[in-house]
């Protein structure tokens, strides 16, 4: 057994550990945690494939970005565990025999499609350039001329239909709450006094009292 065959075992155990741990962790952090780790050794044996572009762009957007952003609204949220874990054996059945048939149908594909590939043929250390000149083999490059080429309107469509799902996304979630103290910077350099004040004139109920002077009063009091 030479070095990339032990490595390619050693990551795939530690992937599928993680894999399992994923579903089984009783702690939605954990569970995170050990979804990273499964993307970091997925990525691992990506570069065993020599897939480098793959093994970067899932380090770069999964475990950079999605990742980290569903750790922080894990920790964020107020997740009930007991309440999430209530009817599991109702339903175990069903979800076992889903995770058979995936795995069943994932080891068809495995075995009947990549058992006949060269890997001489499949990946040549040296291709022929424009100018008809050999130049070393790039994943990278080879999959960019692909997307922008022949698969260019199939990219254009899912980028489209990501930016309509974003706007969307941002539209539900934008909403203007009516409890909200949020101050307007634009309405305030336009107000004015007249409508902030206004001068309302009240009827008077009752006659007013006229109180007599302290010193009449008394002088009416001598008098008397």
């Amino acid at each position: 057994m030479d070095a990339k065959t032990a490595f390619f075992y050693l990551f795939a155990v530690v992937l599928l550990v993680a894999s399992f741990r994923v579903v089984t962790a009783r702690n939605p952090v954990h569970a995170v945690l050990n979804l990273i780790l499964a993307f970091s050794q997925a990525a691992a044996i990506w570069l065993l494939l020599k897939a480098e572009f793959l093994a970067i762009a899932l380090v770069l957007v999964y475990l950079g970005a999605v990742m980290v952003l569903f750790l922080f609204v894990v920790m964020m949220l107020d997740i009930r565990i007991d309440a999430l874990r209530q009817g599991f054996w109702k339903h175990f059945p069903l979800a076992a025999f889903i995770g058979v048939l995936i795995v069943f149908e994932m080891g068809m594909v495995l075995m009947g499609g990549f058992s006949s590939i060269d890997e001489a043929k499949a990946v040549p250390a040296m291709v022929l350039n424009a100018a008809g000149q050999l130049e070393p083999y790039s994943n990278t490059k080879e999959l960019g001329r692909l997307l922008y080429t022949e698969y260019l309107y199939p990219v254009e469509i899912a980028a489209t239909i990501l930016l309509v799902a974003m706007i969307a996304a941002i539209a539900l979630t934008l909403r203007k709450r009516k409890d909200s103290k949020a101050i307007n910077p634009s309405e305030q350099v336009r107000v004015r006094s007249k409508d902030r004040v206004r001068m309302v004139k009240v009827a008077a109920t009752r006659a007013p009292q006229v109180q007599e002077p302290a010193g009449d009063a008394a002088a009416q009091e001598t008098k008397a």
